[in-house]
C-alpha cells in the first residue's frame, strides 16, 4: 500500500478527522461549510461518557454535533441504531432535515455509493449496512445504541407526559455500556432534567466514580463562546452589572471587556430571561426565568437593585402573614412587615399534611423566638369552608386558636391579581434566605402550557409552585390594591374568645 493510500485509511479511521472534514453544514449566514468543531463541541466529543446530562448556553452547537457524531457512527459503521427526540414533531423532523439529511447527501459521493440511503422520509435514514438514525418525540419501541434527547428541560416544563415517556420509555431502549446525550437550557427548578443535573453535579463534585449508568454532567457558558462580545468602551457598565461581574469574578470567572459590553447589550433585549438563555453558572441558569413565567421580569429587575438580600427583622414593627390553605395540597404562609411604602418579607413557612393547630404553632414559635409581633392575617375565600375533622369553619377554627383571619374574596379575573403582584414586587424587598422556598416557587410560577395549539393558555399552572405564588398573591389582592376586588367584602372580624397571643 502507497504512503499516500495508508494516510488516507488512516485519515478515515480517525473519528476527530471524519467529523472536522466530511461534513457539510450551513453555518449561521446561511452558507455551506464543511463543519469544525468549536471549543465545546470538542471538549464534550474529548470528555464524553456513556450517559451525559449538557446544561447550556445558546446557540452552542450541541445539536448540530451530537447529530453528526451520530450520522458518523452510523455510515462507519453496520447495524447501528442512532434515535433523537425533540420536544415537538416539526422541531424533530427540521433537526433531521438540516443535521442528518443534509449532511449526509453532501457526503463524497465514494461514501455514498458504499454506504447508499435505502428510503427517503423526513423522520428516518436508513442505510445500506443496515445502520439508520431517526427522530421522533418518543421512540419508545426498538433498541438504540445512540439517543439524543434534545432541549429536555422544555420537554419536562410543557410536555411533563412526553417527559415521563422520555424516561420510562426511550432510555429503556438504551443498553448500560451504549451513549446517552440529554441537553437543554434550564427550564426552573423542576422536573426530570434538573433532577439530572442535580444528581450529576453532586457526583462531579464530590469526585465520585461514574459507572456506566450514571450521567456525566457537562456544563457550557455563554462566555466560552468567541463570537459574544462587542467593542470594549462602546457600552457603558451599569452599577448593578459591574456588582455582577464582581461575583463572577469571586467565583473564578473574569469576564474581559468585550464579554461585559455583550453581556450588558444582550441582558437589555432578554430582560428576565437572561440567564436561562445565557447563563454564566450552572446555579443561576435553574435560579432564572423560566418560560411563561409570571413574574421573571420582575424578579430580574430586584436582583439588579439589589431587593433579593438579607433583612434583618425589626420587632417593632408588626409582621403580617397572608396565606395559602391547602387540605391535600401545600399549605404556604409568607411573613411580611410594611416600612413606609416598602414591603419586606422576612419568613416564609410551607408544609403538608397537618390541621391548622401546626400552622398556628408554627407562628407562636417565631414569636417566642424571634420576637414577632403580629399583626393582621391574610387568608384567601375558602378560610369560611368547613374542615374535615370537626364540620366547623377554617375561620371558626382560627379564632378558636387566638387568630383574627382577615379573608380576602376571590378576584373575579386572576389576571388582575397577577398585575396586582407584579406592582406589589416593584416595592418589595425579599430575604433570600429565610424565603428560599417561597422565592423559588415565585420563579417558577407559570402559565398553564397548551400542547394542541403549541402555546401558553390564559391561566396559571397548578403544581408545587402555585401554593406560594398563590399566598403571595393574596396578600396583593388583600393589602395592597383591595380595590380589584369587586365588590370590596371581608369577613367580619369576632371575637377570639381570649386568643390575644398574638400581639401581646
Amino acid at each position: 500500500m502507497s504512503a499516500a493510500m495508508e494516510r488516507l485509511v488512516g485519515q478515515f479511521s480517525d473519528q476527530l478527522w471524519r467529523l472536522n472534514n466530511l461534513y457539510t453544514i450551513t453555518d449561521k449566514g446561511g452558507r455551506r461549510i464543511i463543519f469544525k468543531m468549536n471549543t465545546a463541541q470538542e471538549a464534550l466529543f474529548r470528555e464524553m461518557h456513556n450517559q451525559n446530562v449538557i446544561l447550556k448556553a445558546r446557540q452552542r452547537g450541541f445539536t448540530t454535533f451530537i447529530q453528526l457524531f451520530m450520522l458518523d457512527a452510523c455510515v462507519f459503521n453496520s447495524d447501528i441504531r442512532a434515535g433523537t427526540i425533540a420536544h415537538t414533531l416539526p422541531d424533530a423532523q427540521v433537526i433531521f432535515r438540516d443535521k442528518v439529511r443534509f449532511p449526509y447527501d453532501n457526503l463524497p459521493d465514494g461514501i455514498k455509493a458504499a454506504v447508499p440511503a435505502l428510503n427517503d422520509n423526513t423522520t428516518e435514514l436508513l442505510l445500506g449496512n443496515n445502520s439508520g438514525i431517526r427522530v421522533g418525540t418518543s421512540l419508545r419501541s426498538g433498541t438504540l445504541q445512540y439517543l439524543h434527547v434534545s432541549e429536555y428541560g422544555k420537554i419536562c416544563a410543557k410536555f411533563p407526559e412526553k417527559a415521563r415517556e422520555v424516561r420510562s420509555g426511550a432510555l429503556n431502549t438504551i443498553d448500560k455500556d451504549q451513549i446517552v446525550f440529554i441537553e437543554s437550557t434550564a427550564e426552573g427548578q423542576d422536573g426530570h432534567f434538573f433532577e439530572l443535573c442535580q444528581g450529576a453535579r453532586t457526583k462531579k463534585n464530590t469526585g465520585e466514580p461514574l459507572t456506566p449508568m450514571d450521567f456525566k454532567f457537562h456544563f457550557s457558558p455563554w462566555y466560552e463562546d468567541d463570537a459574544y462580545r462587542l467593542a470594549a468602551g462602546s457600552v457603558g457598565i451599569p452599577p448593578s452589572y459591574a456588582e455582577y461581574f464582581g461575583k463572577l469574578r469571586g467565583l473564578g470567572v473574569n469576564l474581559t471587556a468585550e464579554q461585559q459590553a455583550w453581556y450588558v447589550k444582550k441582558s437589555e433585549q432578554q430582560q428576565g430571561d437572561m440567564k436561562r438563555e445565557f447563563p454564566s453558572t450552572p446555579d443561576e441558569a435553574f435560579e432564572a426565568a423560566i418560560e411563561g413565567a409570571y413574574y421573571s421580569d420582575q424578579l430580574a429587575r430586584m436582583e439588579l437593585d439589589k431587593r433579593l438580600t438579607r433583612i434583618p427583622i425589626d420587632t417593632g414593627i408588626p409582621v403580617m402573614t397572608t396565606w395559602d390553605l391547602g387540605l391535600n395540597d401545600s399549605c404556604t404562609i409568607w411573613f411580611v412587615q410594611a416600612v413606609g411604602m416598602e414591603l419586606r418579607w422576612i419568613d416564609y413557612y410551607e408544609n403538608s399534611g397537618y390541621g391548622l393547630e401546626h400552622y398556628v404553632n408554627e407562628l407562636k414559635k417565631r414569636r417566642e423566638q424571634h420576637g414577632y409581633v403580629f399583626g393582621d392575617h391574610y387568608f384567601p375565600h375558602d378560610v369560611n369552608n368547613g374542615e374535615i375533622s370537626n364540620g366547623k369553619s377554617r375561620f371558626d377554627t382560627l379564632v378558636g386558636l387566638g387568630i383574627q383571619p382577615v379573608a380576602v374574596p376571590r378576584v373575579q379575573n386572576v389576571n388582575d391579581g397577577i398585575n396586582a403582584t407584579r406592582r406589589m414586587l416593584g416595592k418589595s424587598i425579599i430575604d433570600p434566605v429565610r424565603c428560599e422556598q417561597g422565592l423559588k416557587c415565585l420563579r417558577n410560577y407559570r402559565k398553564e402550557w397548551d400542547e394542541d395549539r403549541a402555546t401558553f393558555r390564559d391561566k396559571p399552572l397548578h403544581n408545587w409552585a402555585s401554593h406560594g405564588a398563590d399566598s403571595f398573591r393574596n396578600f396583593a389582592q388583600g393589602y395592597v390594591e383591595p380595590s380589584i376586588i369587586q365588590p370590596r367584602q371581608r369577613y367580619s372580624r369576632r371575637s377570639s374568645g381570649g386568643g390575644s397571643w398574638q400581639s401581646a
